[in-house]
């Protein structure tokens, strides 16, 4: 094990995966040289060349067009979008052609693409380059949705990501590119479906995605303090989703708190509400089950303003408390 970024974790799973396999290229606005907007493809250009390190036009739409296009015809195309807020120039490529071509080809066309997508606030980018719209996603039958939180996670995702056979959305969180942690340099893939405990408790269950998951084991670690035993559940995959990991920490717990940077009202925070209400676990809850996502307001440039519009660990903490009391 040595410390790598997020980001190098993301750059050394698809160097890996070019190098096995020369069907795989990546696509995108100034990821040669220039190595990206974040520099995750940063000198990637030097080793695979500008046929496999494909720089486009500033254009989503052609971008996706010819993604989907190239995997339909044996290519595994890594498409590059900026910023996760761009996707709206690409979602007819995306979820009209990419996510319905098997069913509309009786399964005998694949569709074996990435879209790498950069989102979430905290960086100063301001209402058209800071949201978090991965639940539009999660919506679209045909679509697998990615969202790791540290980056041994990215890299065994984004490997397994770029060898399936169907369109997946990959939401790397922007916080999180100089995030480090302990990643094998050895090749190694993480199945999508799979959550993770990433902190064991008794008391309550926090359910978080991307980088709220980094938020609420900071709360965990501060709860415990107050006698309070958090367990905290990343799902990694939104699409599909490990309904089976979330609902049997519910019942061990009895005590739900759901988080997300999302806005609150739609985040896909809402559906493992509701997945756990319509289940058996349901009958194990001791107290009513909590979100806490973002204001419904476009994420603010002043930097105080953008931290009040999203949740905080001690937002996490004091949610905590309320559903201890409950």
């Amino acid at each position: 094990m040595r410390e790598i970024s997020y980001s190098e974790a993301i750059k050394e799973a698809m160097t890996q995966v070019m190098r096995e396999d020369n069907d795989v290229f990546i696509m995108g606005e100034d990821i040669g040289v220039y190595g990206g907007a974040f520099g995750v493809t940063s000198g990637m250009i030097d080793e695979f060349g500008p046929e496999r390190v494909r720089i486009t036009p500033i254009s989503e739409a052609a971008i996706s067009g010819c993604a989907v296009g190239s995997a339909m015809t044996g290519m595994r195309p890594i498409l590059e979008i900026q910023f996760s807020d761009f996707v709206v120039i690409a979602m007819d490529n995306i979820v009209n052609q990419a996510a319905k071509m098997r069913y509309m080809f009786g399964g005998k066309a694949k569709v074996p693409m990435v879209v790498r997508l950069p989102a979430g606030s905290g960086a100063g980018f301001a209402a058209q380059h800071s949201q978090s719209l991965e639940a539009w996603m999660t919506h679209i039958p045909g679509l697998k949705v990615v969202q790791p939180s540290n980056a041994y996670d990215a890299k065994g995702l984004l490997k397994a990501a770029i060898k399936d056979d169907n369109p997946v959305l990959f939401y790397e969180h922007k916080m999180l590119y100089n995030l480090k942690g302990d990643v094998p340099e050895e090749s190694y893939e993480i199945p999508l479906g799979v959550a993770d405990i990433k902190r064991e408790g008794k008391d309550i269950t926090i359910i978080a995605t991307g980088m709220m998951v980094n938020h609420a084991v900071e709360a965990a670690q501060k709860l415990e303090q107050e006698g309070i035993d958090v367990e905290v559940i990343d799902p990694r995959t939104l699409v599909p989703l490990d309904e089976k990991a979330i609902l049997e920490s519910v019942k061990k717990t009895g005590r739900v708190l759901v988080v997300y940077e999302a806005v609150k009202r739609g985040g896909f925070g809402t559906e493992i509400v509701s997945l756990i209400a319509e289940s058996d676990a349901f009958d194990y809850l001791d107290a009513p089950i909590l979100r806490l996502g973002g204001v419904e307001a476009p994420i603010p440039y002043n930097p105080k303003l953008e931290k009040a519009a999203i949740p905080q660990v001690s937002d996490i903490y004091q949610k905590c408390l309320e559903l201890m009391n409950k």
